[in-house]
C-alpha cells in the first residue's frame, strides 16, 4: 500500500472542486475503520458551505488552511457509544483511512486536531449546530494539491525493541 509511505499533510488546494464520488468514497473509506466492539461511533459532517469552511478555518489556530479547502470533513463520536472510552482511538483510525483514501485519489489532506480541546470541541458543534449527543472530534482540510511534497523516512531503529 504506496499510501502509507506517499501520503503527507497538504495544507494548499487549488480551485478544483473535490468531486461528489471521491467525496462518497473518502467517507467509505473512512467507515470501514476497525473500532473497539465493532462500536462504529463516526458520524461525519461535509462541509462545502464557503462561510462554513471560513468559520471552521478560524476555530483553531492550525485551520487556516479550511479556507480554500474545496470540503472539509468534521467527524464526530456519539456519546451514547456502548465503550465510549476507545472512541476516540476509533475516530483516530477512521480519520488515518480517510487520509490514507485521500492520497490514493490523488488529493491533499490533512488532520486538525480539536479533541480532546472543550473549547475547540464546543466552537466547531456550534459553527456546524452539531446535536448534543454527538461529540466533534476533529476538522480535516481537503481538496487538489497545489504541489507535491515528500514524505519523510521517519523509521528509526534505536525506537524498535525486539524481545527475542
Amino acid at each position: 500500500m504506496n499510501s502509507i509511505f506517499h501520503r503527507t499533510s497538504v495544507r494548499t488546494y487549488s480551485e478544483q472542486k473535490v468531486e461528489q464520488e471521491k467525496i462518497v468514497q473518502l467517507l467509505r473509506a473512512a467507515m470501514a475503520a476497525p473500532s473497539a466492539a465493532n462500536q462504529q461511533p463516526w458520524e461525519y459532517y461535509v462541509v462545502t458551505n464557503r462561510d462554513k469552511l471560513e468559520q471552521l478555518s478560524q476555530s483553531t489556530p492550525y485551520a487556516g488552511c479550511v479556507r480554500n479547502a474545496s470540503v472539509a470533513f468534521v467527524p464526530c463520536y456519539r456519546k451514547a457509544s456502548k465503550h465510549l472510552e476507545y472512541a476516540q482511538i476509533d475516530m483516530s483510525a477512521s480519520v488515518e483511512n480517510l487520509l490514507l483514501e485521500a492520497d490514493e485519489l490523488e488529493l491533499g489532506a490533512v488532520w486538525i486536531g480539536i479533541a480532546p480541546q472543550e473549547e475547540r470541541m464546543n466552537q466547531v458543534r456550534e459553527i456546524l449546530d452539531i446535536p448534543k449527543q454527538l461529540e466533534a472530534f476533529a476538522i480535516i482540510s481537503c481538496g487538489y494539491p497545489v504541489t507535491q511534497t515528500r514524505q519523510q523516512d521517519r523509521y528509526e531503529e534505536s525506537r524498535v525493541h525486539y524481545i527475542l
